[in-house]
């Protein structure tokens, strides 16, 4: 058969507000152009994020309710250890409420001023906690994955030599070695399990520590089990583990690929690193066994974890995302090629191209997405990425869209939907107008700055 059907059956649902476009256009405003100012209400397909938007399984709501919420050595801690250390088998387990969390907490004891931190792709939150502590962050993907429509298996890679060349460069003021698995700001695309063996291989010649970035370790290895030579006949969990078991740490967040809607880790290895961060976790989070978690929820990502590694799941998440990127290409939308595990990136800078990049193809994108059909997408460029510590502003390496797809969420016809739009749009793309930031803060802008369409700057 040729339909990969959805592995559940629905029995819960939650209604979705229907809106008009003269509605979507007077809350786009309210909202100054910034979509994560709308009320999530007011959106009838949010594509935001996948991050804590997961539809929880009976058996993680069964989860819930033998939570235990002692403040230290809860029963719920030890099941949620026993979870992450039977797919990534590292010494230190340290749960935070969410993934950033875990970043903050690493990069205020590795970072600092003068440190040099290189990934394939640092994803925002990541950059800004690096960034925080005065360390510069810095992104070593291969060639291929800035090319949107290039057909690569691995266009998550790091680039090798790149790294070599900047180890040697840096020396000893890189505290570590990191690698996003899927690399998200680069469209989702996977990273070999040859690419982590050689990216552990020079890490650990050069003296440094390894550290992923595991938030989507699933989709990652389902992409290894499809495209990597001699990965076809083994399950997903022979593969995760394997990935994990070349590194020295690991951050999580279990709001991706562990389907919880909170929670996160930080892993390690290291026992006098572990000490250093468990203090600090103690300061920000919380008692080492609740890290700043309610025990029901490290009890549903316990379980979440179990489910996660399903190949029937896995299968159909993909699939989700090769359909609706088929169907653009078909519209001669231009999306990032082949699709991501996570999500469907829209090529925004190509299909906008009367809008140059610091006038930011890719918010225009996504707010005409939200006016002509109540789309909540998410900007993944120059409105992200352009605006560098020193205050100064230029392009980013490229200017997508992310149509990031909740994990058990949304249908066939929502994806078909979906589509429906984008050929509305397409009539319409080469009137859309580009965009201007009227406020913004130092970091992290995207969040909540404020845009006003040149078509209104007087």
């Amino acid at each position: 058969m040729k339909t990969i059907i959805e592995p559940f059956r629905i029995k819960s649902v939650e209604p979705i507000r229907m809106t008009t476009p003269e509605e979507r256009r007077d809350l786009l405003k309210q909202a100054e152009y910034n979509l994560f100012k709308l009320h999530s209400d007011d959106v009838l397909i949010d594509l935001l994020t996948d991050s804590g938007t997961s539809a929880m399984s009976s058996q993680q709501w069964s989860a819930l309710m033998a939570g235990d919420e002692c403040y230290a050595g809860s029963p719920s801690f030890y099941r949620f250890e026993a979870a992450v250390r039977d797919l990534m088998d590292f010494k230190h387990i340290i749960p935070t409420h969410q993934g950033r969390a875990a970043e903050a907490i690493l990069f205020s004891i590795l970072g600092g001023e003068g440190k040099y931190i290189p990934s394939n792709t640092h994803f925002d939150t990541t950059r800004g906690n690096i960034e925080n502590s005065g360390a510069e962050a810095t992104d070593l993907v291969i060639a291929e994955g800035k090319d949107p429509a290039l057909i690569h298996p691995f266009k998550g890679n790091m680039d090798l030599d790149k790294l070599e060349g900047y180890l040697g460069e840096h020396g000893d003021k890189v505290p570590c070695v990191m690698l996003t698995i899927t690399n998200n700001a680069g469209g989702g695309q996977p990273v070999s399990l040859e690419n982590i063996r050689s990216t552990a291989a020079l890490a650990k010649r050069f003296g440094k520590p390894f550290i992923i970035d595991g938030c989507r370790f699933a989709e990652n290895a389902w992409f290894i089990q499809q495209r990597e030579e001699g990965q076809g006949k083994r399950s997903i969990k022979e593969i995760v583990r394997d990935c994990f078991a070349l590194a020295d740490g690991m951050t999580m967040s279990a709001k991706k690929d562990a389907f919880a809607n909170i929670g996160g880790w930080l892993a390690l290895n290291d026992d006098e690193l572990a000490e250093k961060c468990r203090a600090r976790l103690i300061m920000t989070e919380g008692f080492p066994t609740y890290g700043g978690l309610a025990g029901r929820d490290l009890d549903a990502i316990a379980q979440g974890l179990t489910e996660i590694v399903d190949e029937n799941y896995l299968r159909y998440r993909i699939r989700t995302n090769e359909y609706i990127g088929e169907r653009l290409d078909a519209l001669g939308v231009p999306v990032v090629k082949p699709a991501g595990g996570h999500a469907v990136f829209i090529d925004a800078r190509r299909w906008l191209s009367h809008i140059a990049p610091l006038q930011y193809p890719g918010q225009a994108v996504a707010c005409a997405l939200y006016e002509q059909g109540g789309i909540r997408g998410c900007e993944i460029g120059t409105v992200m990425f352009g605006r560098a510590p020193d205050g100064t502003e230029k392009p980013a390496a490229m200017d997508l869209v992310r149509l990031a797809i909740p994990r058990r969420v949304y249908t066939q016809s929502h994806a078909d939907y979906m589509v429906e739009v984008f050929e509305e749009l397409s009539a319409i793309k080469d009137t859309l107008p580009g965009y201007r930031i009227t406020k913004e803060p130092k970091m992290l802008r995207h969040f909540t700055a404020s845009f006003k369409p040149l078509s209104e700057v007087g």
